[in-house]
């Protein structure tokens, strides 16, 4: 059936309600709107669903939702899993409620129980509540830092990670077997009768308050708290999304006074007035925060994304009254440093210990990992394979986790959750500025200290957007052509191995000698290079962008910075290139 077709299709199936069909009468005479909207199936891929809000195959939905959900009910049913139950979070965006109320009544329409939150939720809750309550799966109604027009769906599985192989493949594929809107094929029920029959369960303080307590079990330095609880002054923002009430709450709680909430940020809003898009990334972000940090002298300055899993972070050079932004890299390696270096002074290090990265992320961790003599883990890029490795040591017996991180502003400290979790990450930020304030340093002075000791390593990200059917043809393009002919020089760095994580390979390019990657495969290219430099390659599984990410190590910060913006601009040229 062509998109014309498609469309015609929902305008005449009694499935879909009259507010629907009057948004796609509306657009009766936009033929592009309604290819685009058409032309397509939403993908439900391994990160799930996420797309612009509105009616049509394409887009997000209830019904797109429901069809989704009737999928991974489906496959619930085939490992026998229908007893444990689902449990279901959503964020502050358009649509966010309605959208997990209708996950919840068609799980309860298959005999599933739905434990729903009374309101929004940080993402690493839900991750905990699946294992809490003993969840076979997870939903999560959230677009993470996306423009105010997307929404999006994630699933998760009872290890409280997002879906990984074999689990997303076969949920995938009940989605795909979907291929009609009918009541007796995407099932739903009234929310009274779901509730009546014990399949539809409201939680809230029953995992809120087990959720704070694991958080603050990982303080480390709690007399350094008690030192600089009254002095340290923190500026929070989070930006209109779910981490306003726990992260206010955890910081109270472990007795932080001067905690500083940006108000025009402060409640959820899913049009996010006081940015373009949400993301802790961006500077745009920071200036409400920055201009309260400059008025109340603030030592650090945080934001987390809508669902709380990323954190940004400013911190104020003393010397100059400055406040410098961490990239993820920065903030993830100080916080390792801490976390890693603080338990061996505390407890000692166990000799299984493990340091866990993703691909992209920097060298800098291989440097701290190596300094402490623990196992450094490389996995692919995704949180969730974090946290395969940590329900692998729990399986096996062996390993232990110290810290986990990648470059996209997300950590994870403890095992509560296995994603990353920004509100574990600000409280952990704020007790670890407090030990610093003890020993008379900022964060950045800590930051510095950590540079002199490992090397001046700098990480960046370039990306290129390219939207519709046009745009994907264009990013495998790209694709091809590094894999086909990849280069041997980028920047003035030679490139010494190939990665091809999509065959499986690496390639050393002196000796051609050939060996696997021993990762899952992937659509992911990376060049190791001479002088601790690297580029790595991927399309984005969320956004319609090919990224390319990169690093270097230089003699000074100085040096860095010129080698990194060097290597971006030779990045950029070569790619433009090819389109």
């Amino acid at each position: 059936m062509d998109y014309k077709a498609t469309y015609e299709s929902w305008l005449e199936n009694p499935y879909f309600d009259e507010d629907t069909k009057a948004e796609l009468r509306a657009i009766a005479d936009d033929e592009n709107e309604i290819q685009d909207r058409f032309y397509t199936e939403l993908e439900f891929g391994t990160a799930g669903l996420r797309g612009v809000i509105g009616a049509g195959t394409n887009r997000m939905n209830i019904y797109v939702v429901r069809k989704a959900t009737q999928g991974l009910a489906n496959y619930i049913a085939s490992v026998n899993g229908q007893a444990k139950g689902v449990a279901i979070a959503f964020d502050s965006r358009r649509m966010s409620p309605e959208f997990a109320n209708e996950a919840a009544l068609t799980l309860a329409a298959n005999g599933i129980k739905a434990y729903i939150f009374e309101s929004l939720r940080p993402t690493p809750e839900l991750s905990y509540a699946v294992r809490k309550l003993g969840c076979i799966a997870g939903i999560n109604i959230t677009a993470s830092h996306n423009p105010p027009e997307y929404n999006g769906y994630k699933v998760y599985w009872e290890d409280g990670a997002q879906i990984t192989p074999p689990h997303d493949t076969g949920i995938m594929a009940e989605v795909k077997a979907i291929t009609v809107y009918d009541e007796n094929t995407v099932k739903t029920m009234e929310k009274e009768a779901a509730i009546a029959a014990g399949l539809y369960e409201v939680i809230g303080a029953n995992i809120d308050d087990p959720y704070i307590e694991e958080l603050k079990s990982q303080v480390l330095h709690m007399d350094s708290i008690r030192a600089m609880a009254k002095e340290l002054k923190i500026v929070y923002s989070p930006l209109h999304g779910t981490g306003n009430i726990p992260a206010r709450r955890v910081l109270r709680e472990l007795g932080f006074e001067n905690v500083y909430v940006v108000p025009e940020q402060e409640l959820p809003d899913g049009n996010f007035p006081t940015v373009s898009y949400p993301n802790p990334e961006a500077a745009e972000a920071f200036e409400l925060g920055l201009a309260l940090a400059k008025k109340v002298d603030a030592d650090l300055v945080l934001a987390t994304d809508p669902d709380a899993d990323r954190l940004g972070v400013y911190v104020k050079d003393s010397s100059t009254g400055e406040y410098h932004t961490l990239t993820g890299n920065m903030s993830g390696c100080l916080l390792a440093d801490y976390e890693i270096g603080q338990r061996k002074e505390l407890k000692g290090l166990p000799e299984d210990g493990a340091l866990i990265k993703t691909i992209v992320t920097t060298n800098l961790a291989d440097a701290i990992a190596k300094y402490y003599g623990v196992r450094l883990i490389e996995v692919l890029t995704g949180f969730k394979y974090i946290g395969q490795q940590i329900l692998g040591f729990e399986q096996s017996g062996k390993g232990t986790y110290l810290f986990g991180f990648e470059e996209s502003y997300g950590c994870l400290i403890g095992t509560h959750a296995r994603d990353k979790d920004a509100i574990v990450a600000t409280m952990a930020l704020c007790e670890c500025a407090a030990y610093y304030k003890t020993k008379n340093m900022t964060l950045w002075d800590a930051m510095l200290a950590m540079y002199d000791r490992y090397g001046y390593y700098k990480d960046s990200i370039k990306s290129i957007t390219l939207k519709g059917i046009e745009g994907l043809a264009k990013i495998q393009e790209i694709m091809n052509t590094l894999r086909q002919n990849p280069p041997t020089e980028v920047g003035g760095y030679k490139v010494t191995s190939f990665r091809d994580y999509k065959e499986d390979t690496i390639t050393d390019l002196t000796t051609k000698e050939v060996k696997p990657t021993g990762l899952p495969k992937s659509n992911v290219l990376y060049f190791d290079m001479t002088d601790d430099a690297w580029l790595c390659v991927r399309p984005s599984g969320t956004e319609p962008k090919v990224k390319f990410y990169y690093g270097i190590k230089g003699t000074s910060l100085e040096d860095a910075d010129e080698k990194s913006e060097k290597l971006g601009e030779e990045v950029l040229e070569m790619i433009n290139k090819m389109l």
